[in-house]
């Protein structure tokens, strides 16, 4: 499922359960002889083993936040959106840690609504409505109400999916009231940073993801085992902007783990270290850093205040051609080299169309396209190629053979430096970010919570 979805958590929901009916009795029939009545009619064992709820409706509460109940309900719900993100089936004890951090999250998630509540600035129905249906809109354009369908499908429920959007849009207006107005940024700061990028013109800056869990000399080892199987499941398949959200205490929780661009020096020194040997697409963790443990994914890397060649714009032509069902490894190679000589045989672009109806393949067309959106494999290749030429083939005997020719580049221009502004609302929101950490612990710490 689309991680915008998958990022987002479970509604708390309570509930009561119903006591057990005593059964019926027979108030208007004759009583039988007690020499007739059967004593068990069915033939039951003293001792049943019930292999099933007694009661399928009953939702028992597994933690009770200021009075505010969790059930397991809600945890099974903002669990299937986690594992519905891997492609390896969780279970056993990595399944069990998975509920106890998806309690946790819940837990917070409830302090947050609870505080907006009690500072008259709750959320209304209809605003998490409307942020409801944008995701619907975004992830179901064809058909928005399709998502209330899947989310039931794997286990999980619109009002669960509701539930989330609440505690977040929650601890939006708690920070715009409580944090925000009160970080300050001085313009000699401001000036201080642009003359300091200037200086570092050509190193190099990164994006990362991260997935940071604080620790303490109680909980140190279990937190590290947490994070192992996290790692896990990325390797795995898992999608990290998911992971992400539900896991790290990092303020980038909010953003899939996203830092955007920075630069090494800003970084604690073992994560710094970490991440001056990756490459993009490169996971590591987890790493120690004060405080606790993180999990780092280099999204992408460039030149500070450099154009970066993979923002050019290329006009390509893919050519492709379709192998037979069935067809013999030397039939394949024939027909491959033979695609290849009349590749090399085109003339640029303006005749590509004409040589390729006549071997049979065919062609599309993109004017448009950045180098960046493309595979890491043909970016270099791409980079390297002049107009006209064409990359080696590639591609596989069930999905066909094609080749991208460039017909038309447009390099990117020269980076400039970042406005005065744009780094004045970094600074702030770095700061506020970590108040924002400081204020979550000051309202568990406030918290009345229950564990069943």
């Amino acid at each position: 499922m689309r991680s915008s979805l998958l990022a987002l958590g479970v509604a708390a929901m309570a509930a009561t359960s119903l006591p057990v009916a005593a059964p019926l009795s027979a108030q208007n029939a004759s009583p039988a002889p007690p020499a007739q009545a059967p004593t068990n009619p069915f033939g039951l064992p003293d001792n049943i083993n019930l292999l099933g709820s007694n009661s399928p409706n009953e939702r028992s509460a597994t933690a009770m936040v200021n009075g505010y109940v969790i059930t397991g309900t809600d945890i099974d719900q903002r669990v299937a959106l986690v594992t519905n993100a891997s492609d390896n089936e969780i279970a056993g004890e990595e399944l069990q840690r998975l509920r106890a951090q998806v309690l946790r999250n819940l837990i917070d998630e409830t302090i947050k609504i609870q505080a907006a509540e009690a500072q008259e600035i709750g959320i209304e129905k209809a605003q998490v409505e409307q942020t409801y249906n944008q995701l619907a809109a975004q992830n179901f354009p064809d058909n928005p109400a399709g998502m209330d369908a899947y989310l039931k499908s794997i286990g999980s429920s619109p009002d669960a999916l509701k539930r989330q959007i609440e505690g977040e849009l929650a601890w939006d207006n708690l920070i715009r009231r409580n944090i925000s107005p009160f970080v300050n940024v001085a313009a000699e700061e401001v000036t201080g940073i642009l003359e300091r990028l200037e200086a570092s013109r050509g190193t190099e800056e990164y994006r990362l993801g991260e997935i940071y869990m604080s620790a303490t000399d109680e909980n140190r080892e279990a937190v590290i085992q947490n994070m192992q199987r996290i790692v896990e499941q990325l390797q795995a398949g898992g999608s990290f902007v998911a992971y992400a959200r539900q896991f790290s205490e990092a303020s980038t929780a909010v953003t899939g783990g996203d830092t955007d661009f920075l630069r090494l020096a800003t970084l604690p020194g073992p994560m710094a270290e970490a991440v001056r040997g990756m490459q993009p697409g490169q996971l590591v963790g987890p790493i120690a850093i004060p405080g606790g443990y993180t999990i780092i994914y280099l999204i992408d890397k460039r030149q500070v205040l450099m154009a970066d060649p993979r923002d050019a714009v290329l006009s390509l032509k893919q050519i492709s051609i379709d192998l037979a069902p069935g067809i013999s490894e030397a039939e394949a190679t024939a027909q491959i080299e033979q695609f290849g000589e009349a590749v090399r045989s085109m003339r640029g672009c303006s005749n590509a169309d004409e040589v390729a109806r006549a071997i049979g393949a065919s062609v599309v067309s993109n004017p448009e396209i950045q180098v960046r959106q493309l595979p890491d494999q043909l970016q270099n290749i791409l980079l390297n190629l002049q107009v006209g030429q064409a990359t080696p083939p590639f591609g596989t005997a069930d999905d066909g053979v094609r080749v991208l020719m460039l017909c038309g580049r447009d390099d990117p221009q020269q980076a400039g430096a970042p406005t005065f502004q744009s780094v004045m609302n970094s600074i702030e929101e770095e700061r506020i970010n970590k108040r924002a950490q400081r204020y979550l612990r000051d309202l568990r710490n406030d918290a009345y919570v229950q564990y069943n």
